[in-house]
């Protein structure tokens, strides 16, 4: 039975592919690096998202803090500016679902890279307020922040899921020892993800609650 569900944010609750695909593009531009198609940055996307950069040839020289530092300064400035344009919207119907979650007793927590004040502004203007017991923001590996989360909140591994959209977020899953769910609608393909062995795989928000209320 699961009682505990810790969610990603961005491709999962958030659609916000398209933001940040143009947000990391005005980076590879302004870095130097070719602007790839939005098929193959859901192809290559990785986690921790240094690692993506680095295929790319950007931030291969100097300390990694130093570079993630950067990144982040750079990152904050395209994704703000870009927000205009493409503006976030949640998933549709995925307000209801998680509002099931929630009357049916499942305790639920946020790990995400995204900013502290992004994820907290989308929370309000999503309607999700009093929902989550715990935002954890600005992850870089999620792997680490998992077993944390799981050992200050009492959490059993075997009534614990972590629901993501990337392979990242699978193996981190995997490695703190508790089940994983892929969804579909985020930001790597499915194939990509039915490689990294999710114990679930989700294609819309039926499935997702059918797998969850089970």
């Amino acid at each position: 039975m699961i009682k505990n569900v810790i969610f990603d944010w961005s491709g999962v609750i958030s659609d916000d592919l398209i933001t940040v695909y143009r947000s990391i593009m005005v980076m590879f531009k302004s870095l130097g690096a070719k602007e790839i198609s939005l098929e193959e940055f859901k192809r290559e996307w990785e986690q921790p998202y240094m690692n993506f950069y680095k295929k790319y040839g950007m931030f291969t020289v100097g300390d990694d803090m130093k570079n993630m530092a950067e990144e982040m300064v750079l990152y904050r400035a395209t994704y703000t500016a870009t927000l205009a344009q493409y503006p976030i919207q949640p998933f549709p119907q995925v307000r209801g679902t998680i509002q099931k979650f929630k009357a049916a007793g499942v305790k639920m927590i946020i790990i995400s890279s995204n900013f502290r004040d992004t994820i907290l502004s989308d929370i309000e203007e999503f309607g999700l307020q009093e929902i989550f017991s715990e935002i954890n923001s600005d992850v870089h590996d999620k792997a680490v922040n998992i077993k944390e989360t799981l050992q200050r909140n009492g959490f059993e591994p075997a009534e614990t899921v972590f629901v993501g959209d990337t392979v990242h977020e699978i193996e981190s899953g995997k490695s703190a020892g508790i089940q994983t769910l892929a969804v579909t609608w985020g930001f790597n393909n499915e194939d990509k993800l039915k490689a990294a062995n999710p114990d679930f795989v989700a294609h819309d928000l039926q499935e997702l609650e059918s797998i969850i209320l089970k």
